[in-house]
């Protein structure tokens, strides 16, 4: 699967793009903006897009009103299919937003329902009671998703509404080229319609990428042969950035091997969860770190750790957002990408993680944990590679049985010699591959 050997961007582009909240009708074609964009993310070293909703809908994005439709915000149909031919010629694969568990309330179907009742043709489209009512005092019941109102919870055992969505995803794929899908709120949908979207999504494109949003529980439940290909690793998301604000290295290191280990009780070993610092619903990493120095050595262990590496637009170059200014916030528009030291060092991890197989496939030890340090293992195929962290302020020299004398240094260049332990200076990231 080639998302396993990716790196991914995310974009959510109503916000990226400066398009008004509530949907006004008029179709502006800003979506092209992603075409000025393509260099950066070529430069970064990201090879996939994935972009958070771009059909039409309500206000977010997440409240579908027509899944056919590029939302008028961005543009046309027409004016997409242009972004993703750029973006295919330029060597990046194009994942979008499926978000199939729920709708807006301005979606055809509902509207539909909310005119002719009982004796609308979608009624069982939605799980509704004629008989109660609903915080918009419709008339009706309806199930919204976790309480939400604005998001009207599809029907997916509904055969219609199935070959509906199918019948647009056989749209997207032949007038978009898409190369997948993230699944929104994953951990809702039915078992059943996820292993249908599976069989007919490989029916249709033999590579295409199904990923889900999985916040907790057990993610295999959900990737496996049948169903997803990966998941979002929020288990890692939230010990990348506490092992470093608690200055507890212990904690990521715990999740990996939990995850990742060689003993037989390990999860998702031989899986390829996606793993990220930042994205659209949550703190920008810069914001969420207490200390910027450690900013750089988070990215190396994000990318030095087994999984597929996601950057969030403007994360790259150290934007701030904090999650409780609300979601605009988080999804900021820039005018243009900014390029500084930490894009530079984004691009360089970037394009030793796609280099070398071990940083995807490989599996994983720890052989030097402390609480201000690490150092982790990366082995596939007789290729060797250490991801080697100093969170601290003060220069660390590690003792381990590297097995050889001396490994290449894939960020700086030249030779790293084991011999006498390996001098760690402060807040510095390094990774070296076995001579």
């Amino acid at each position: 699967m080639w998302a396993y050997e990716s790196v991914f961007y995310q974009i959510y582009p109503l916000g990226f793009c400066g398009a008004p909240f509530e949907n006004d009708g008029k179709t502006v074609n800003r979506i092209k903006k992603v075409n000025e964009w393509t260099d950066h993310i070529k430069k970064l070293g990201c090879d996939a897009i994935y972009f958070s909703p771009v059909f039409e809908s309500d206000t977010h994005g997440y409240n579908t009103r027509d899944y056919k439709k590029i939302d008028c915000r961005l543009g046309t149909n027409e004016d997409f299919a242009q972004v993703c031919k750029n973006l295919h010629e330029n060597g990046i694969r194009v994942v979008l937003d499926g978000v199939f568990n729920h709708v807006g309330r301005g979606f055809w179907a509902f509207q539909d329902v909310l005119k002719n009742r009982e004796n609308s043709p979608y009624r069982w489209w939605f799980n509704i009671d004629f008989g109660g009512n609903s915080n918009y005092n419709d008339g009706l019941w309806y199930e919204g998703w976790e309480g939400h109102y604005d998001l009207v919870k599809l029907n997916l055992k509904n055969e219609e509404v199935v070959n509906h969505i199918f019948e647009c995803i056989k749209g997207w794929v032949e007038e978009f080229d898409i190369d997948g899908l993230r699944l929104d709120v994953a951990y809702c949908l039915d078992f059943d319609f996820l292993k249908r979207l599976r069989s007919y999504c490989e029916s249709l494109k033999k590579d295409f990428f199904l990923l889900g949003e999985l916040l907790h529980g057990d993610y295999s439940r959900w990737v496996n042969g049948e169903m997803l290909h990966s998941a979002t690793n929020y288990e890692c998301y939230k010990g990348l950035y506490s092992s470093f604000n608690s200055m507890n290295m212990f904690e990521i290191c715990h999740s990996i091997k939990n995850q990742f280990g060689p003993e037989n009780w390990c999860r998702y070993r031989g899986m390829h969860l996606l793993c990220f610092v930042d994205n659209h619903d949550v703190t920008r990493i810069a914001s969420n770190l207490t200390n910027e120095k450690h900013l750089p050595l988070i990215y190396a262990l994000l990318f030095g750790m087994p999984g597929i590496p996601c950057v969030y637009y403007g994360s790259e170059w150290g934007a701030k957002a904090c999650k409780s200014d609300g979601d605009p916030a988080l999804r900021a528009c820039f005018d243009a990408p900014v390029e500084n030291d930490l894009t530079k060092w984004i691009s360089v991890l970037a394009n030793i993680h796609r280099e070398h197989k071990s940083l995807c496939y490989g599996s994983v030890s720890v052989p030097v944990l402390t609480n201000k340090q690490c150092i982790i293992l990366r082995e596939f195929e007789g290729e060797r590679i250490w991801i080697a962290i100093n969170a601290d302020s003060e220069p660390y020299t590690a003792h381990f049985d590297a097995q050889c004398g001396r490994g290449h240094d894939l960020i700086n260049g030249g030779w790293h010699d084991f011999g006498g332990g390996s001098e760690l200076p402060p807040y510095s990231a390094n990774i070296w591959l076995a001579e």
